[in-house]
C-alpha cells in the first residue's frame, strides 16, 4: 500500500500521517520533517530556510528528486509532503490525500505547535511561507499547489478532530484494499 499525505502548513497532515502510519504498521516518510530538521541545522527558522531555498533550488529539488525515488521504489509507505500527490504521478494505485483547513485554524494550530506567542505574526509568517512555496513550486514544476484535481481524497480537517478524521480516511483506505 502507498499513500501520499499532502495539504498546507497547519492542515494537519503530519498529525494524520503519523496516525495511518501506526494504524497501518506503514513506514512514514515526511519532507516537512526534512525541511524542518535542515532549517534547525542551519539555525534559521522555517520562513528563513524557505527564502534560502527560493534562492538556491537544489534544496527542494533534493528533498523532491528523493520524494519521487521513494514512492516509485518502496511499497507499504505513506509520503508526507506539501508535493507527495505530485511526486507519485504516474505510480499506479497509490491514494492520495490531500487534507486542507481554513488559514486561520491553521496558523491558531502552528501558534500552538511553535509555542509562538503573536497570532499576528504567525501569520504573517504562515502567509510568506506560502507565498514563497507556491512560487517555488511553480517555477520548478509548473505545479500549481490550489488545483486538487489529482486527489483522491479531500478532507477539511477542521470539520473533525484527527481521530475523526482518521476514521473517515480508513474508511475510505479499507474499501480499497
Amino acid at each position: 500500500m502507498q499513500i501520499t499525505v499532502s495539504g498546507l502548513p497547519g492542515s494537519g497532515t503530519t498529525t494524520l500521517s503519523r496516525l495511518l502510519s501506526e494504524y497501518y504498521e506503514l513506514e512514514l516518510i515526511s519532507s516537512g520533517e526534512i525541511f524542518r530538521k535542515m532549517a534547525r541545522e542551519r539555525g534559521m527558522s522555517l520562513s528563513e530556510f524557505g527564502a534560502m531555498a527560493e534562492k538556491s533550488p537544489s534544496i527542494d529539488l533534493d528533498i523532491d528528486k528523493n520524494q519521487k525515488s521513494i514512492i516509485h521504489t518502496q511499497d507499504n509507505i505513506i509520503l508526507e509532503s506539501r508535493l507527495a500527490g505530485h511526486m507519485a504521478e504516474g505510480v499506479p494505485n497509490v491514494l492520495k490525500i490531500w487534507i486542507k483547513a481554513p488559514l486561520l485554524t491553521r496558523v491558531r494550530r502552528i501558534q500552538r505547535r511553535e509555542k509562538s506567542i503573536s497570532f499576528d505574526e504567525e501569520l504573517g509568517k504562515t502567509v510568506e511561507r506560502e507565498k514563497s512555496e507556491v512560487l517555488r513550486y511553480k517555477n520548478y514544476y509548473g505545479i500549481d499547489i490550489t488545483d486538487l484535481s489529482i486527489y483522491d481524497i479531500v478532507i477539511d480537517s477542521e470539520k473533525w478532530n484527527q481521530y475523526q478524521t482518521l476514521d473517515i480516511l480508513r474508511v475510505a483506505i479499507d474499501s480499497l484494499i
